[in-house]
C-alpha cells in the first residue's frame, strides 16, 4: 500500500508541475530539477530535494486540486528566490514568515488559473496593513520589517497561519551544516546531513537569472502582472562588489617610493652591504608603478529628493576607502560637484587636508530639481581645458529620476543609488548602475 501511495502522489506532483508548465514556460527548468523523496511530513525542499508525505499529497489534491499546484509553485518559487539558502543567525521564525509572505503575494500578484485558494482574501487584507509601511515585498523587506516592528505574537500566528504553506525545516539544517563547516567544525556524529551542495546554490542563481530575463518580455505581455516576481527577483540576483574594489576601477599608473620587487635582486645587495663594509653592490628601484587614485570626479544630486545625511555618509565611506594604503597619492585631483538642475558647486581636492575640511564643513547646496547633464558638461569642458590628465572615472550619487546624457562619456561612469521603497530606475547602457542598501555606506559590500 505504501509503494502504492507513493506512486499515486508522484504522479499528482507531476499532473501539478505539468499544469504550472502551461502558463508559466518561463520556469520550466525550475519546475522539474528536484528529485522527489517521500517522507512523514507535508511538503518541504531543501533546494534539491523535494520531501512529501504521500498521504498528505494524496489528500490535499482530493480535496482541492488547485491547492495542490499552488503549494507546488510555492516550494519553487523559494528555490527561485533563493530562500532554503540562508545564515543560521537567522529569526527562523520570522524568516519562515517573510518567505511565506512573499511567495504567496508573488503568486496572487500573477494571478495564474489553476491556483486559487480561499485563503486570498485573508492574506490580501493583512498585504493592505503591511503596504502602508512597506511598497516592495520581498523576504529580506517584510523580514526587516517584521524584526523592527515587533508584532505581537497572536499577530503573528495568524499570519502563519494565512500564509503557511510547506515545512521549512530542510532550509535550517543546510544553514547550520554550512556555518559549521565555514568555521572549521564538523557537524556532530548522528545529525542528519543536508543533501545541498554548493552546486544547488549556483544551479538556482543561474535560474533566477535566466527567469529574471525571460520575465522582463513576459511582464510587459502581461502588464503589472509579475510585479512582485520581479522585484524578489531583482533583490536576490544583485551581484555583490566590495565598494573598494569597485573604485580600483578608476585608478590610474603612477609612480611611488617603493622597491620593485620584481626587479630588484637582494641576493647581491646583500652580499655587498656585508662584504664591502656596508656598500650595496647594487642600488634598489625606488620606484614602482602601482595603481592609485589621482583624478576622480564624484558628483552629487542635491535636488529635492535627495537625504543630506545619506549625502554625507556616502563621502565620509568613499573617503575612507581612498585614504587606505596603496590607493591614494599624495597629491590628487578629484572634484566633488554638487548639482540639481544645473551646477550648485565644485570644490577641487588636492591632498588628505583638504577632504577632511571638506567633510566638516560641506553644506547641501540646490534642492530643486535633477538634470545630470550639466556635470558632464562641466568634466568634458574640463578635460578640453587640460585640467584633468587623464580621468578615469566620474561615480554621481542620486536617486535617478533625471536628464541622463545622450552619448557615452569618454571615461567610465556610475550611478549610485541608495535602496529605497521605489523602483531603482534604470541607466543608459553606457553606465554602471550600483545599489547600495543603507548599510553598505558605512561598511560591507556594494550590489551592482
Amino acid at each position: 500500500m505504501n509503494d502504492e501511495a507513493e506512486k499515486l502522489a508522484n504522479e499528482v506532483l507531476s499532473l501539478s508541475r505539468n499544469k504550472l508548465l502551461v502558463g508559466l514556460r518561463f520556469m520550466d527548468v525550475a519546475l522539474s530539477y528536484h528529485k522527489r523523496i517521500a517522507y512523514e511530513g507535508s511538503l518541504a525542499t531543501d533546494g534539491t530535494n523535494l520531501y512529501y508525505d504521500p498521504a498528505f499529497v494524496l489528500r490535499t489534491y482530493r480535496d482541492s486540486q488547485e491547492e495542490m499546484v499552488r503549494l507546488y509553485l510555492h516550494m519553487i518559487l523559494h528555490c527561485v528566490f533563493q530562500h532554503p539558502f540562508i545564515g543560521v543567525s537567522v529569526d527562523e521564525r520570522l524568516w519562515s514568515l517573510a518567505c511565506d509572505m512573499a511567495v504567496e503575494c508573488t503568486i496572487n500578484d500573477l494571478g495564474l488559473n489553476g491556483v486559487s485558494s480561499p485563503r486570498e482574501t485573508k492574506q490580501k487584507l493583512i498585504v493592505s496593513e503591511i503596504q502602508k509601511d512597506l511598497k516592495f515585498l520581498t523576504a529580506e523587506k517584510i523580514y526587516a520589517l517584521l524584526k523592527q516592528a515587533d508584532y505581537p505574537d497572536w499577530a503573528l500566528s495568524q499570519w502563519e497561519a494565512a500564509f503557511h504553506s510547506d515545512d521549512h525545516e530542510p532550509w535550517y539544517i543546510w544553514a547550520a551544516e554550512i556555518t559549521l563547516r565555514s568555521a572549521g567544525v564538523s557537524p556532530e556524529e548522528g545529525t542528519a546531513p543536508s543533501s545541498v551542495t554548493e552546486q544547488d546554490k549556483e544551479f538556482w542563481d543561474q535560474v533566477s537569472n535566466q527567469i529574471q530575463m525571460d520575465l522582463e518580455v513576459f511582464s510587459k505581455q502581461q502588464g503589472d502582472k509579475a510585479g512582485n516576481m520581479m522585484q524578489n527577483l531583482r533583490s536576490v540576483n544583485r551581484e555583490k562588489y566590495d565598494y573598494s574594489s569597485f573604485l580600483k576601477k578608476f585608478a590610474v599608473l603612477g609612480e611611488t617610493m617603493k622597491v620593485n620587487e620584481d626587479e630588484f635582486d637582494y641576493i647581491y645587495y646583500s652580499y655587498g652591504l656585508e662584504h664591502y663594509e656596508n656598500m650595496p653592490l647594487i642600488e634598489p628601484l625606488e620606484y614602482k608603478e602601482v595603481k592609485r587614485i589621482k583624478e576622480f570626479v564624484i558628483a552629487i544630486d542635491t535636488s529635492g529628493s535627495v537625504i543630506g545625511e545619506e549625502v554625507q555618509m556616502f563621502l565620509q565611506k568613499t573617503y575612507n576607502i581612498l585614504m587606505q594604503e596603496d590607493s591614494y597619492f599624495s597629491r590628487v585631483n578629484i572634484h566633488i560637484i554638487q548639482c540639481d538642475a544645473e551646477i550648485q558647486d565644485d570644490v577641487v581636492i588636492h591632498n588628505r587636508d583638504e577632504f577632511e575640511a571638506y567633510l566638516k564643513s560641506m553644506k547641501i547646496l540646490g534642492l530643486g530639481g535633477t538634470d545630470f547633464r550639466p556635470v558632464f558638461q562641466r568634466v568634458n569642458q574640463m578635460i578640453e581645458e587640460k585640467q584633468f590628465r587623464n580621468l578615469k572615472g566620474l561615480i554621481y550619487f542620486t536617486d535617478g529620476y533625471g536628464t541622463f546624457p545622450e552619448h557615452k562619456p569618454p571615461y567610465t561612469t556610475a550611478f549610485v543609488f541608495v535602496e529605497e521603497d521605489y523602483e531603482i530606475p534604470d541607466v543608459p547602457p553606457w553606465a554602471i548602475r550600483l545599489v547600495l542598501q543603507h548599510e553598505d555606506i558605512t561598511d560591507g559590500g556594494v550590489e551592482i
